[in-house]
């Protein structure tokens, strides 16, 4: 059984630890400590390493019944900014910071459901196959943890990222993102004495910026111009302006579409002032889309009806965990982690929520042990 004073007094626990993106070290001690307590082995990989950061992924794995489907189930470490210090006040059946910085709820709340399912089936008997975890690191900095995961460690074909802040929430539509590094290049003169002879880079990049289709371009889609740098003084016409710039979208064909204007903008602009352009592209995520008939969905949802919560099967133009796993085979969920106004002073984490989405797990636990998948 769920036990909500275990749940909230360990929530708190966690939260007390600061884990910024790529300083997750103190966070994976104490989980690798929590999981080998439980019976997990636990593997850290070297993703830190690769990514600049203190600490790796986290992967755990305890040993089942054969014959049994192996279950993923993954949330992230790390946090956003300002996250240092942070303390969690218990307010009735919420949780909430002190007002001065986040309270962590993105993805703490989901490290901590993961934590209390795990308990309650092993306190409750609970049949089971293998059971994996994954604690990833710098999600907040694009998916940076998962992309650089030792997949080799991986064994499960299905399972679910706890990372999505709806209540009752699945995500079935997820998008593809591109993001873009775009110079352009003027040619630099004096600005008082010989303004002619030069090329201004600023307004070239002013010029194609102002023609771009931006912000939600439709239903789908959507594109953002994020920083832009250059320049040296006044008295020097600019030669060399930095843009970068993002698209996401859950339609593939727009997004290449979308990624194809920009640079056009660009060129067109560039081509008017004699300028140049070099417009670089890295498809930084793909997509997914979950059908009503997938097993993985089917088994959420038995699994809720059970614990007598509803499901909310959304589409959503932000990237988690699951778009990694998925482009990688690995058929993977998003689901409800309980936290309101994440990455803001005002986050909350809601109580019931988390114990209700421990309980769903625990469920699709069970019925995978009795051949529901």
């Amino acid at each position: 059984m769920i036990n909500r004073d275990r749940m909230v007094k360990e929530f708190c626990e966690l939260v007390a630890i600061d884990s910024l993106s790529l300083k997750e070290r103190e966070m994976a001690d104490l989980l690798k400590t929590k999981m080998a307590d439980l019976g997990f082995e636990v593997y850290e990989d070297d993703a830190g390493k690769k990514a600049g950061g203190n600490a790796g992924n986290l992967i755990c794995r305890h040993k089942g019944r054969e014959n049994v489907p192996s279950i993923l189930f993954m949330a992230h470490m790390d946090t956003v900014v300002p996250g240092l210090g942070k303390k969690a006040i218990v307010d009735g059946d919420y949780i909430k910071s002190d007002g001065t910085t986040i309270l962590g709820a993105d993805d703490l709340s989901g490290v901590e459901i993961i934590l209390e399912a795990i308990r309650s089936i092993k306190e409750d008997n609970v049949e089971h196959g293998d059971i994996e975890v994954v604690f990833s690191i710098a999600e907040e900095l694009g998916l940076v943890g998962a992309r650089n995961l030792d997949f080799s460690k991986i064994n499960s074909k299905f399972g679910y990222v706890l990372d999505s802040g709806s209540k009752g929430s699945v995500v079935v539509g997820s998008p593809f993102q591109d993001v873009y590094d775009i110079t352009v290049y003027g040619k630099a003169s004096h600005a008082g004495v010989e303004p002619e002879k030069g090329i201004n880079a600023i307004v070239i990049a002013s010029e194609a910026i102002a023609g771009m289709k931006l912000g939600r371009v439709d239903e789908e889609t959507t594109a953002n111009v994020g920083a832009i740098s250059g320049g040296q003084a006044t008295n020097i016409v600019c030669d060399r302006v930095n843009i970068k710039a993002e698209a996401r979208s859950r339609n593939e064909a727009k997004l290449i579409e979308q990624a194809e204007h920009m640079k056009q903008c660009f060129l067109d602009a560039a081509k008017k002032h004699g300028g140049n352009v070099d417009f670089k592209a890295e498809r930084h995520y793909a997509g997914y889309k979950i059908m009503k008939d997938d097993p993985a969905l089917k088994l959420y949802e038995e699994a809720s009806k059970m614990a007598g919560a509803e499901v909310n099967p959304i589409s959503m133009n932000g990237g988690s965990d699951a778009n990694i796993m998925n482009e990688k085979g690995i058929r993977t969920l998003n689901i409800s982690m309980g936290a309101e106004q994440y990455h803001t002073v005002n986050e909350v984490a809601d109580i019931k929520e988390m114990i209700k989405m421990a309980g769903i797990l625990v469920n699709i636990v069970r019925l995978v042990a009795q051949g529901g998948m």
